[in-house]
């Protein structure tokens, strides 16, 4: 049951309880009926089970056979204590529906199947301000992912959102939250929760827990900027730096800032980025040069970065330079020209 507990909705655990009594109670009762009517009238299971239903029922249909003096007394006993388990299973399914806990636990267990089926998704911890951008982008892009948050409001928020969303409400600094979301499996994680101690608790459970995952941090305090990195975490933003770095420029740069705010809204703008690295690359187009892989000419798109294996940049790249392993090129063009792009590559 730990699964469920970290689960949405999952908050009537003692009524549901009540309702696999009722199942239990039932079923019970309808073994010992059966079980009573063979000892006692000597019937088959056909005729047994029969006079179980139509009596535990009471529906009033004619018995199969006359019954002996120890038969009618089996059978108003069996009537009597059915009327109490009837009346309290019928109580019990009343509030299953209009509780509205029959569909929350269907709602459950579609959830949980789908986390089953869950590979190579991104883990997005916390559902707040940037939680809400990123699972927004990672929807656009069609990247499977999991929200993980234990703030109700914020559950509720995206119980009711129009977008489907994978969720957990739990403890997101719990290794049992990061478990139940697959992190075994998981490509990614990015941890934007408000509390720096509880990001930094995030990156260490989640580098302990998959070693090799992709880990991305917010951080309010350039103080923790540092922990964060020594606890595991690949990148941390400290989005009120940006923010105040990008009002500043667009005082001494406006130009050149508003032309990457450009680029960077891709619900405005027809142009985008895309990073190739080496091992997305087809087999035939690896250890090539810009210049054998013809990109631009092919496509339109311009290769404008190259990555190098310690994480350093090189801007506008010579044509001779080569990819190899742990390297990758950072590409700029149109949305066209870089759907050209994959197909281009796919068919080298």
């Amino acid at each position: 049951m730990k699964w469920f507990d970290n689960l949405a909705w999952y908050r009537y655990r003692g009524s549901y309880l009540n309702h696999r009594l009722a199942f239990g109670l039932i079923a019970t009762a309808v073994v010992i009926g059966i079980l009573g009517y063979m000892i006692i009238e000597g019937f088959n299971l056909r005729e047994a089970t029969y006079m179980t239903i139509i009596t535990i029922s009471t529906v009033g249909f004619s018995e199969v056979r006359p019954l002996s003096e120890g038969g009618q007394i089996f059978t108003s006993i069996l009537i009597v204590c059915n009327v109490g388990i009837f009346a309290y299973s019928l109580s019990t399914f009343t509030a299953l529906v209009i509780e509205g806990e029959l569909f929350k636990n269907l709602h459950l267990k579609t959830i949980e199947r789908q986390i089953r089926k869950m590979k190579d998704h991104i883990i997005v911890c916390g559902y707040g301000r940037y939680g809400r951008e990123i699972a927004d982008n990672l929807l656009s892009h069609r990247i499977p992912f999991i929200v993980i948050d234990n703030n109700p409001v914020k559950i509720e928020e995206i119980q009711r959102s129009l977008q489907k969303i994978i969720y957990i409400e739990a403890d997101v600094t719990s290794d049992e939250a990061l478990l139940n979301a697959h992190i075994a499996s998981a490509r990614a994680i990015i941890t934007t929760l408000a509390d720096d101690t509880d990001n930094l608790f995030t990156v260490l459970s989640a580098r302990q827990l998959n070693p090799s995952i992709h880990i991305i941090s917010s951080s309010k305090d350039h103080r923790t900027e540092k922990k964060l990195k020594m606890a595991g975490a690949d990148h941390v933003i400290m989005p009120d730096r940006l923010g105040g770095f990008y009002m500043a420029t667009l005082i001494t740069k406006p130009g050149t800032v508003e032309f990457f705010s450009y680029l960077s809204n891709e619900f405005e703008s027809d142009i985008g980025f895309e990073e190739l690295a080496y091992d997305r690359l087809p087999e035939k187009c690896r250890n090539k040069s810009i210049r054998e892989l013809e990109i631009r000419k092919n496509t339109g798109a311009n290769v404008i970065g190259f990555k190098q294996k310690d994480g350093s940049f090189i801007v506008n790249p010579k044509p001779d330079l080569i990819v190899t392993e742990d390297t990758s090129f950072i590409l700029l063009g149109t949305k066209q020209q870089l759907s050209d792009l994959i197909k281009y590559l796919e068919q080298y």
